[in-house]
């Protein structure tokens, strides 16, 4: 069995089994960048500056383990398709909040 045949898109696009050093750290980069608008668009709260550095440490320190999961199972990809749902939530949201705004005036 081929390792190239198995590599997620990302993988395969960084090429992860030819260059190995470069590819890894574009594929961390990719999911870690990923990982921070995800939350941003989901989750986060107004924190203080001390907790947010914290989650964002932490938040590092989960996407090492991603990224070595992101080599052969389709991590980034999932983020991907996460952020678009969230995007597509937020300006949904904004356009109704837009609308009631216009209607209750």
């Amino acid at each position: 069995m081929n390792v190239e045949d198995r590599l997620s898109f990302f993988a395969a696009l960084y090429r992860v089994d030819k260059n190995s050093d470069v590819g890894m750290w574009m594929l961390y980069l990719t999911i870690l960048l990923l990982s921070i608008v995800v939350y941003k668009l989901g989750f986060a709260k107004k924190l203080p500056l001390l907790k947010s550095i914290i989650i964002y440490l932490f938040l590092g320190f989960g996407c090492t383990v991603l990224t070595f999961l992101g080599i052969f199972l389709p991590v980034a990809e999932g983020l991907v398709v996460a952020a678009l749902i969230l995007i597509i939530y937020k300006i949904r949201l904004y356009q109704s909040k837009k609308e009631d705004s216009t209607i209750n005036m």
